[in-house]
């Protein structure tokens, strides 16, 4: 038996003591979205029940599993009974349950998300049938939530480097051969077949070959690549170690972002464990396959999620795109043949080498085979990372599993600041990589933020196109000027300085800037400006030719004023206006004085009655 199969058999046992305790186990989610809702303190106030009741427990930090609007989640094994949930646990609530459920025993009154169990229990249902969950099909996420992402006892005993055993059973051609026939498309954004990349790196010839994971993930409202290396960061170099194995690397990078703490802290500690026990290094498991990871912390830098501005970044250049041919499989880092995949993508691959391509052919549909995770953000009432099959549609996506919005739906936003904005009527769109290029739109890396009526849509594209004009390398004239000035158009549409022509100009500078850029980047800058054009072009209409927005945001083209026949007096607009233009008696109408107003929204968003009405201001000058 060698010394991975015995640590293996080792870790199983302690897996399973787990999960069949002879005394009470708690889990705390502490990613970075419950350590944002809490969960440090959550932690303390557990221990201290824990000391106060004189009960001993062992008490486990995991990632998230997903549903990261229910953070801090806690979930505890104790008394034979299985792995029960809650959510939205706070210092308070969790005192309460430590003393309800390991004191008293009593579930009656703890409110519990769910159980991880075999057999129904207790009236408790099952937590894969949270709403949330459900429809979701997770294999890179699998572990998320349910491991101690620092422990690779843990990893290893669910499975953990069996795909990279099998790996090394095949020869290098062979392991290509089964993520070829997976149909295992990039996650990154673009979509390319990762078999014919690693292909075209294996059949180059070269003395040194590297492997780069791409972990940068600059979208706004994107967090899978750091919710992924939180929670499961083994799955993470698994891949990367099958990868190098099919390529022919010695040396692997993981470009990360600096703004990603926690991930690099899990990330160093899991490297560490997986040099201990023989898994990097030389002659690795016996074999005369040697390979080793180095983190590259980046310092933010958008264009940098482009492969070639990333190469340029590893080498300590200026990250900027470069030409294509060659590509960086061809000739990449330090001119050598490179393979850049993402984490998503390598933390995928693992579970294809363990179960077979057939297997992961089942998910999805023909061409997009397998499963996306998403960031889904915004106004939606379920916020958290998802994993579905491509080709789900974007309505289940959002209205089954996100659980659609407060106010009524206005669009979703897919593909980050690059991508485009999707409206209500084309909701039934499978998500597939073909199925958003066609209506505008780009899958991206995997964000979708939903927007509600509260939304502009011209304020959003201006937001977007104005980050994406900050983050220009500046290399390209189409994409450094051509969105300068897009940017300035919108502005005039928002101030409501705008002729009557610009939205034609507006339009032909986008399709512009689209066809002449030089990287992905400048190329799908336009998407979230055509997209809203295209679909919600009486919305510009109303701004350029009325002066008015009707979602009340471009604050210079709106006063408030307060309908007397609706306003109850109940003071909640007087109580968060912060600069006391809104005034009157309690129970009476209110006053509101225009001269003190800074249009701040507040009073708006808190009114139950709408008695806040905002109008269009009469504009007299500064027009064509």
């Amino acid at each position: 038996m060698s010394n991975i199969d015995t640590i293996r058999k080792k870790s199983v046992a302690e897996w399973k003591d787990l999960n069949q305790p002879e005394e009470p186990v708690i889990f705390l989610g502490m990613a970075s979205c419950g350590k944002a809702a809490g969960a440090d303190k959550v932690k303390k106030a557990i221990q201290e029940a824990l000391k106060k009741h004189k009960i001993k427990a062992r008490l486990i930090e995991v990632g998230c599993i997903g549903t990261c609007y229910l953070e801090p989640i806690v979930d505890i094994v104790a008394y034979g009974q299985p792995r029960i949930s809650y959510g939205n646990v706070d210092e308070k609530r969790a005192e309460f349950i430590v003393r309800k459920h390991l004191v008293e025993k009593d579930l009656s009154k703890t409110h519990p998300l769910g159980h991880l169990g075999v057999e129904s229990f207790n009236g408790i249902p099952h937590l894969f049938e949270h709403p949330m969950l459900k429809s979701q099909v997770r294999i890179v996420t699998k572990n998320c939530g349910l491991i101690d992402p620092g422990s690779i006892n843990h990893y290893l005993a669910n499975d953990g480097y069996s795909g990279f055993s099998k790996a090394l059973k095949k020869r290098p051609e062979e392991v290509i051969e089964e993520i070829s026939h997976a149909g295992l498309r990039g996650r990154g954004g673009a979509g390319f077949l990762t078999g014919r990349k690693w292909k075209t790196c294996h059949d180059t010839k070269s003395d040194v070959k590297y492997l780069v994971c791409n972990a940068d993930e600059g979208d706004p409202g994107a967090f899978m690549n750091r919710l992924l290396i939180e929670s499961d960061p083994h799955a993470l170099l698994e891949g990367m170690l099958i990868a190098a194995y099919a390529i022919g690397a010695t040396l692997g990078y993981i470009y990360i972002r600096a703004e990603y703490p926690l991930a690099i802290l899990r990330l160093q500690n899991a490297l560490k464990q997986v040099t201990d026990i023989g898994l990097l290094g030389k002659k690795i498991l016996g074999s005369e396959f040697s390979f080793s990871i180095k983190i590259k912390e980046g310092a933010g830098a958008f264009v940098c999620g482009e492969e070639t501005a990333l190469i340029h970044s590893i080498e300590g250049k200026r990250g900027m795109p470069r030409t294509r041919p060659p590509f960086p499989a061809q000739k990449g880092l330090y001119q050598k043949p490179t393979v850049i995949n993402n984490v998503e993508t390598l933390g995928t691959v693992p579970h294809i080498l363990r179960n077979g391509s057939e297997w992961y052919r089942q998910f999805g549909v023909e061409g997009n085979f397998g499963t996306k995770t998403f960031s889904l953000v915004g106004k939606i009432r379920r916020s958290g990372l998802i994993e579905v099959p491509l080709g789900t549609p974007l309505r289940k996506i959002i209205f089954d599993i996100g659980g659609g919005t407060q106010k009524p739906f206005k669009a979703v936003q897919t593909g980050g600041p690059s991508g485009g904005c999707i409206p209500l009527e084309l909701l039934d769109t499978p998500v597939t990589y073909e199925t958003l290029a066609n209506i505008g739109s780009i899958m991206g890396s995997g964000g979708l933020i939903v927007l509600d009526d509260d939304t502009c849509v011209v304020d959003l594209a201006r937001y977007f196109l104005d980050f994406i004009q900050q983050e220009s390398c500046g290399k390209c004239t189409p994409c450094r000027v051509g969105t300068r000035h897009m940017v300035e158009m919108l502005e005039t549409i928002c101030h409501g300085e705008a002729s009557p022509d610009i939205l034609d100009k507006l339009e032909s500078m986008a399709k512009l800037v689209q066809s002449t850029s030089l990287c992905g980047l400048g190329q799908t800058a336009p998407n979230s400006v055509l997209t809203t054009l295209k679909y919600f072009r009486p919305e510009y209409v109303k701004h350029v030719n009325e002066y008015y927005c009707p979602a009340l945001v471009c604050s210079d083209l709106i006063e408030y004023s307060i309908v007397e026949e609706n306003c109850t007096g109940c003071q909640r607009c007087v109580s968060v206006c912060p600069t006391g233009a809104i005034t009157g008696p309690r129970s009476e109408p209110h006053n509101l004085d225009i001269s003190k107003c800074i249009k701040c929204r507040a009073c708006y968003d808190v009114c139950r009655f709408d008695a806040i009405a905002g109008n269009a201001i009469v504009i007299t000058s500064g027009k064509e």
